[in-house]
C-alpha cells in the first residue's frame, strides 16, 4: 500500500518519514495496536510489502475527541518520540500535538423500554447507568474492494484473548471470525472514507426535512413509509413489503399555560400523549407543587381542585419517567383537576419534553402536560415562600379512533440459508415536535442503510439481513408487539435481533443480551471493529421494540454509543438534524453493517436461551 495514498483521506494530516528497517516496522506495527488507546490523536500504519511505516495526526478530523493521558504515559511517549527523531530523513517533519488532558468520562443514563413485560401497549422503563469512555480514533484505511469477502486466515492485527474458562470458543470459530477482518475493513472504508461517506446523513436529512415529525396515526408518517418503500425498491433491496399495525391517533392541537398569579408569565408546555383536553374555557386553578408520589400523599388533603405540579429531581430516565407516565392518574386520585410534570431530562433551555402517559380504568382522566425544568423550579420557589400561584391551562388535545399504520421491511436475502435472519431495526415514527432526527431517525437510517451498503458492495451473506422500520413505538411499542404476534413461532430462525434507539453518537460497541456462549462469540466479533475503537460489549441490550423476544431466548443487540446528551433533546423541539453529525453517523453505520454482515455470514449459529451476564 502506498503511504501517501493511504493518508489522502485526511487533508492536512502531518506524517513522519517512512522506515524500511524490519525492526522498526515491527515496532510500528506494535504501536499501531496501542497508540489509539494511549493517544487517540495519532495512529500508526505498516506496509508489510515494502516495510514502510509511518504515523499520523488525526486531530483535524472533527469527529475525533481525545481523552486524558496519565502524566507518566505522556512523558514516556514524548521520550519515545524524541528518540525516533534522529532516524527520520529530511523529507518529513515529526510533529507531536498537544493532548487534551481533561477527563472525558461520563455516566449517562440509557433508556430501556422492554415490550411484553407489562400491560399491552404500556412502556416499561428500566434504569441502566453505564460509564462511557470517549475513546474515538480511527485506524488505518484500506482501499475498498467490491468483491465478496474471502474467509481466510486470521489477520496479524488481532490477538485472541479469552476472559477465562467461560469464554472457550468452539474449535476454529475464532479463526473464522478473524478471517472477516478484511471484509470489515472494506465496509468501514466504503462507509467512512469511500463512496458512501455522508450518504446516511444526507438521506436522513432529506427524510426529516421533507416530512418533519412523524407521529403515529398521522398522514405524514404514512407518506414517509411510502417514501422509504420506494427508496428500498430503487436500491434493489429484496422482499420489500409492509405489515399492518393498528395505532392510536392523538392530536395535540393548540395548547397554552399561563401563570396569572402572582404575576403574568407564559409557561412553555407540551401536552403528553393520550392526554384529554381541557374544557373550551380552559382550567384555572391554584397550583400544588410536590416532589414525588410520597409527597403527593402527604399533601393529599390540599390537592382537591388544584393543578398538581410534579417537580422531581432528575435521577435517571427509568426513575424519573414514572411521573410522566403515571402522574395524571395519581393526581386525579386525590382530586386534582390537572397535572403538570417537570420535563423528564437532566438539562433544559426552557424546553419541555413530551412523551406517552397512561390513564387507569375507573380513575378520572385529567389533562396533563410537561413543563420546563426552569418553570417547575420557579413554581416551587413561590410555594416555599408562601406565595399563592394560579395557572390557567388550555389544551385542545383530542383522541380519534385507531388507524392502520405499517411496519416497513426490506431485505438482502441470504445466499445459503435465506430462512435464517439477522434483523437490524429502528423506529420510523416520532413525536410531533422537532424532526425526530435523533429519536429515532438516526437508528432507523443506519438500519436501512446497512442493507443498502451490503447491496451496493455486492456482499450477500449466507443468512438474510432484514431491515425493519417500526411504527407506533412512541405510543407503546405497538409495531414491535405486532411483529412478535405475527412471527413468534419463527424464533428459531433468528440469528440475532438488533435495534438502535438510544441515539447515534460516537459508537463504542454493542450492547448484547444472550447466553454466555453467544456473548463470548459476540465479544470476538466486536474485536473486528478495532479500526473504529468500538469493540466493547455491554450487557444488556437496549431494544424497546424487540425486548419481548427475550422470553423466546433470541440473542438481542443494540448500538452502544456515547449518548451522554441524549436526554437533552429527547422528545423535544430540539430533536433536529443539528443533533446529528455526518461523520459520526457514518461510523455508527459502519459498525451496524459490519456486525450484521458477520453474524449473517458466519457458519456458527448463535445459541438461544436465557440471557446471562458475563464478568
Amino acid at each position: 500500500m502506498d503511504g501517501a495514498k493511504h493518508l489522502r483521506h485526511s487533508p492536512g494530516t502531518q506524517t513522519s518519514r517512512y522506515f524500511s528497517d524490519p525492526g522498526m516496522a515491527a515496532l510500528f506495527e506494535a504501536m499501531g495496536r496501542w497508540l489509539p488507546i494511549w493517544c487517540p490523536q495519532w495512529y500508526c500504519w505498516v506496509n508489510r510489502d515494502s516495510g514502510e511505516t509511518g504515523f499520523a495526526s488525526q486531530s483535524d478530523r472533527p469527529e475525533n475527541r481525545t481523552r486524558g493521558l496519565p502524566g507518566m504515559m505522556l512523558l514516556e511517549w514524548l521520550v519515545f518520540a524524541l528518540a525516533l527523531c534522529p532516524l527520520q530523513e529530511t523529507r518529513g517533519i515529526f510533529v507531536i500535538q498537544a493532548v487534551n488532558m481533561t477527563n472525558a468520562h461520563e455516566d449517562p443514563e440509557l433508556k430501556m423500554r422492554v415490550g411484553g413485560e407489562s400491560e399491552p401497549g404500556h412502556e416499561v422503563i428500566a434504569e441502566m447507568a453505564t460509564t462511557l469512555e470517549m475513546a474515538n480514533a480511527p485506524e488505518k484505511a484500506t482501499t475498498p474492494e467490491m468483491a465478496s469477502p474471502p474467509e481466510k486466515a486470521i489477520t496479524a492485527e488481532i490477538t485472541t484473548k479469552t476472559t477465562g474458562p467461560e469464554c472457550a470458543l468452539p474449535p476454529g470459530l475464532a479463526k473464522e471470525i478473524h478471517g472477516y477482518q478484511a471484509t470489515v475493513n472494506q465496509i468501514i472504508d466504503y462507509v467512512v472514507r469511500g463512496p458512501h461517506r455522508g450518504r446516511a446523513y444526507d438521506t436522513l436529512a432529506l427524510l426529516v426535512d421533507t416530512f418533519g415529525p412523524r407521529q403515529s396515526g398521522s398522514r405524514v408518517l404514512e407518506e414517509a413509509i411510502d417514501w422509504m418503500i420506494d427508496k428500498s425498491r430503487a436500491e434493489g433491496l429484496e422482499n420489500v413489503h409492509t405489515e399492518d399495525v393498528m395505532v392510536p391517533r392523538w392530536v395535540r392541537n393548540d395548547e397554552t399555560a399561563w401563570m396569572i398569579q402572582p404575576r403574568l408569565s407564559q409557561l412553555s408546555i407540551l401536552g403528553l400523549g393520550s392526554s384529554v383536553g381541557t374544557p373550551p374555557e380552559g382550567i384555572t386553578a391554584e397550583v400544588l407543587v410536590v416532589k414525588d408520589f410520597d409527597d403527593l400523599q402527604r399533601h393529599a388533603s390540599q390537592a382537591k381542585g388544584k393543578i398538581v405540579v410534579f417537580n422531581p429531581e432528575w435521577v435517571s430516565y427509568g426513575a424519573t419517567a414514572q411521573y410522566r407516565t403515571k402522574g395524571a392518574t395519581q393526581a386525579a386520585k386525590v382530586g386534582a383537576v390537572a397535572s403538570l410534570i417537570r420535563t423528564v431530562g437532566p438539562f433544559s433551555i426552557n424546553s419541555p419534553h413530551t412523551g406517552q402517559q397512561y390513564y387507569k380504568d375507573k380513575v378520572p382522566k385529567i389533562p396533563t402536560a410537561c413543563i420546563t425544568i426552569e418553570d417547575a423550579a420557579m413554581l416551587e420557589r413561590f410555594q416555599r415562600r408562601g406565595v399563592r400561584v394560579v395557572v390557567q391551562l388550555n389544551m385542545g388535545a383530542q383522541t380519534y379512533p385507531d388507524v392502520v399504520s405499517r411496519n416497513t421491511i426490506a431485505e438482502v436475502q441470504g445466499s445459503e440459508k435465506p430462512d435464517e435472519v439477522v434483523v437490524v431495526s429502528g423506529h420510523l415514527d416520532s413525536w410531533d415536535v422537532g424532526q425526530g432526527a435523533m429519536d429515532d431517525g438516526g437508528g432507523a437510517m443506519i438500519s436501512w442503510e446497512a442493507g443498502v451498503v451490503l447491496q451496493r458492495m455486492g456482499l450477500r451473506p449466507r443468512r438474510t439481513v432484514r431491515t425493519i422500520l417500526w411504527t407506533g413505538e412512541e405510543q407503546g411499542l405497538l409495531g414491535g408487539a405486532k411483529y412478535y404476534e405475527n412471527h413468534k413461532n419463527e424464533s428459531e430462525r433468528f440469528q440475532i435481533l438488533m435495534e438502535s434507539d438510544s441515539g447515534t453518537f460516537t459508537p463504542l460497541g454493542l450492547q448484547f443480551s444472550g447466553t454466555k456462549e453467544a456473548t463470548c462469540v459476540m465479544r470476538e466479533v466486536m474485536k473486528l471493529l478495532h479500526p473504529l475503537n468500538a469493540t466493547k460489549v455491554r450487557y444488556p441490550a437496549q431494544v424497546p421494540d424487540l425486548g419481548i423476544w427475550k422470553q423466546k431466548g433470541v440473542p438481542l443487540g443494540s448500538l452502544y454509543n456515547d449518548n451522554a446528551k441524549y436526554f437533552w433533546f429527547h422528545h423535544s423541539a430540539g430533536d433536529t438534524m443539528t443533533v446529528e453529525d455526518p461523520d459520526t453517523l457514518d461510523r455508527c453505520l459502519a459498525l451496524w453493517t459490519a456486525v450484521a454482515y458477520v453474524t449473517a455470514n458466519m457458519t456458527y449459529k448463535l445459541p438461544h436461551g436465557p440471557p446471562q451476564k458475563l464478568n
